[in-house]
């Protein structure tokens, strides 16, 4: 069955001058889109985020410095250098997450081509993300009515930066399967963290961890999905040996199929996926195809 599946994007995405996979690859993705359409996607413009707005989980003074470049240090925290396009990207980027949040809860799956979110604190940047906007979806989610928050983390990396932002609101779990110990943090019984170190074992870690949310977790209004394409063999920095693009491919129909199935909205964004010698942009834009393609049934 396919969906009719709104996707954000904006070429703001990519303004920043720095030059980086994940500060471009949303356009590599559009442009794949463009030239091989996924029935059911339907591309939509985002409305970028406020200062105000973003200030729902970082400290208004860190949103300046990202505004206004100083103090540099701290505008550079995510790792990017700084330069004036880099607020209008981050304010696209992550208001394409906050949108695809509120859609998902009106049309029952969305996405954003964004990426560069989960490792960014409420005080600084961190590992290539400026702004939080896994947190930043959570809260809008919640603020439009959902009861109840997965953020289901499968990017190759931890999410400590989601958890240092949202532990502590007894609505939002999260479930946080990763294969590389960067950002790693304490687990509790609503954040979960399981780290994977054979191929082997890595779609039973994610089956297992979604079907124990089945009977110990409350019914979810909204799943904030990040997903990951880091861990694949020949990717950079994250991979892992035994990862291919079938197991990805088999863990997004697994993800979508079980909020489906469990009448959970869902909304995505892309995260983690880099450029390697033995991986080049092509294959990197068909790994996040998958997860296009997948949200469409």
């Amino acid at each position: 069955m396919s969906f009719r599946v709104p996707v954000y994007f904006s070429p703001d995405y990519v303004l920043a001058r720095h030059e980086f996979d994940t500060t471009r690859k949303a356009s590599w993705v559009y442009e794949s889109l463009a030239a091989a359409p996924i029935a059911g996607i339907e591309v939509r413009a985002p409305e970028p985020l406020t200062a105000a707005g973003l200030g729902e989980v970082h400290d208004p003074e860190y949103v300046e410095a990202v505004r206004c470049g100083e103090p540099r240090e701290l505008a550079e925290s995510q790792g990017f250098a700084w330069d004036p396009a880099l607020w209008a990207m981050v304010r696209a980027s992550n208001g394409g997450a906050v949108a695809a949040a509120r859609a998902a809860l009106v049309e029952g799956t969305a996405g954003s081509l964004s990426s560069g979110l989960h490792h960014a604190r409420r005080r600084h940047g961190a590992g290539n993300c400026t702004f939080n906007g896994l947190a930043l979806a959570a809260r809008a989610g919640l603020q439009a009515g959902a009861g109840e928050v997965l953020v289901l983390d499968l990017d190759a990396h931890c999410g400590g930066g989601t958890h240092s932002l949202l532990a502590d609101d007894p609505r939002v779990w999260q479930v946080d399967v990763s294969v590389d110990d960067y950002d790693a943090y304490e687990a509790s019984e609503r954040w979960t963290l399981d780290l994977v170190r054979r191929a082997d074992d890595y779609l039973p870690t994610v089956q297992e961890r979604l079907a124990a949310l089945e009977s110990a977790a409350p019914r979810f209004s909204l799943c904030i999905y990040n997903a990951g394409m880091d861990l694949h063999e020949r990717s950079g920095d994250g991979a892992l040996a035994g990862i291919t693009a079938e197991v990805l491919a088999a863990r997004e129909r697994l993800v979508f199929e079980w909020c489906r199935r469990r009448g959970t909205a869902v909304a995505f964004v892309l995260a983690g996926g880099y450029i390697s010698a033995t991986l080049d942009r092509a294959e990197l834009v068909g790994l996040h195809r998958l997860t296009l393609a997948a949200a469409c049934g």
